[in-house]
């Protein structure tokens, strides 16, 4: 069937996740051969409640289309989420699975027991998805549906650190979302904030970039005695080049005489010590 998008309702559109990269190559191929498969909707009233297809739908706007490609589910709408979800299974985490869970105590009234019994799990796991949403910050959650930040390391990280300190993982979340951080990179943010000082915390929580630069120069393997030798005449050479600068800028003329003098007795070490390694390096490099 084909329907007009303003007749979507997009009620569940805050359980699904965004991928920005899944999202571009979707807008492509749509823009390129059209609409392959069709969403999901089931019937009401006049309207039609979205099932599966948030992400065609969106993409279907971006190009201003008007109508889109549907498949009638005739079942209740409640019957329709669990069909679709299990469906999904496998490809969802504990997140999706929480959202779904707070999504069907909240609007349809299901108790612990009922989800646990259409879930198939212990009212334990359901409790325990259920714990997530209590634990991590709305802020946070948005970030992952957002596609901001992947769902393993706010589990894995955040909402930890959110049972810890609920204020800390907000302000980390919130300096993190500008980077698309690994999961590995949230793990080493989260040790840093656990095992660090005061001082090391608020880094992390301001500047984790900073942060995982620092730990990224100590952990890397020790330069050999060429490649330091390298450096060290890169910056040699980085110096001589940036007192030239300021020396043709016309330092020496507004200097006073004792800071003439000053200038004059440092420049003739500096220049000593270059005469001394030049001479080495001259004589190093004399064949055998």
């Amino acid at each position: 069937m084909e329907l007009e998008l303003h007749q979507l309702t997009l009620r569940y559109e805050h359980l699904r996740k965004r991928h920005p990269s899944q999202e571009r190559a979707l807008l492509a191929s749509l823009a390129e051969i059209g609409q392959q498969l069709p969403i999901v909707v089931v019937r009401q009233e006049d309207q039609f409640v979205l099932i599966d297809g948030y992400k065609r739908v969106r993409a279907l706007r971006r190009l201003a289309r008007d109508t889109v490609r549907a498949t009638l589910w005739e079942v209740e709408e409640i019957e329709a989420l669990l069909l679709e979800r299990g469906l999904r299974r496998g490809s969802e985490d504990a997140l999706d699975q929480a959202w779904l869970l707070a999504e069907l105590k909240q609007r349809f009234g299901w108790s612990v027991e009922e989800l646990a019994r259409r879930f198939e799990h212990s009212k334990s796991w359901v409790s325990g998805r259920l714990a997530l949403l209590e634990a991590l910050p709305a802020p946070i959650q948005q970030q992952v549906r957002v596609g901001a930040l992947s769902a393993h390391a706010a589990m894995k990280y955040l909402v930890p650190l959110a049972r810890m300190d609920g204020e800390a993982a907000r302000q980390l979340a919130a300096a993190l979302a500008p980077m698309k951080p690994t999961t590995r990179e949230v793990g080493a943010l989260y040790n840093g904030w656990r095992s660090g000082t005061q001082r090391t915390r608020e880094l992390i929580l301001q500047t984790p970039q900073i942060y995982l630069q620092a730990q990224a120069a100590q952990s890397a393997p020790p330069a050999s005695a060429t490649e330091r030798f390298l450096q060290d005449l890169g910056a040699l050479g980085g110096i001589a080049r940036r007192v030239h600068r300021v020396l043709e800028a016309g330092l020496l003329q507004q200097l006073l005489q004792g800071e003439r003098l000053e200038v004059n007795e440092a420049f003739a070490r500096a220049n000593a010590e270059l005469q001394r390694l030049i001479h080495r390096f001259e004589l190093e490099s004399r064949p055998c």
